[in-house]
């Protein structure tokens, strides 16, 4: 007999919206959601899921958003359970690009680089799953490479 994994039912409803055949764009808080759990996701590219890290999406996640670190803290906590029950990258980050307007996606490029630099260094893999996540979000090259120049030089 199969085993399915457990899918908290707050979860399951949002990743069923999130991935019909043609979402609808999503409400603010679920764009967050979905935004943050991405940003945990390319953290864990690497195989590990640092400290550091974890602090940078927190960090990212209240000033994009004006959380407190109470606020932003509890988000990466609902991401990180999040990202551990969405489906393949593949199919997550085009349900997102497909919910989520241009712009936002290009900050959180923007929020996924300096994830990926919060350790001081660039791993292949994370570099790799970022290129590809900036594909499937349909972020052009050029603005990926702009928003890490942008990271890069606040460090």
């Amino acid at each position: 007999m199969g085993h399915l994994p457990y899918i908290d039912p707050m979860f399951g409803d949002f990743l069923k919206t999130l991935l019909q055949p043609e979402p609808a764009p999503l409400a603010d808080t679920d764009a967050r959601l979905a935004l943050a759990a991405l940003l945990v996701r390319v953290a864990r590219a690497d195989g590990r899921y640092d400290p550091e890290e974890a602090d940078r999406i927190a960090k990212v996640l209240s000033t994009r958003y004006g959380l407190s670190p109470f606020e932003a803290s509890k988000l990466r906590g609902d991401a990180e359970q999040l990202e551990a029950e969405a489906p393949d990258t593949v199919r997550f980050t085009r349900a997102i690009k497909d919910a989520v307007p241009y712009e936002e996606r290009i900050s959180v490029i923007e929020g996924l680089w300096s994830v990926v630099l919060a350790d001081g260094e660039r791993d292949e893999h994370e570099d790799a799953l970022l290129r590809l996540v900036a594909n499937l979000l349909g972020i052009k090259d050029q603005d990926s490479a702009k928003a890490r120049q942008r990271v890069a030089a606040k460090s």
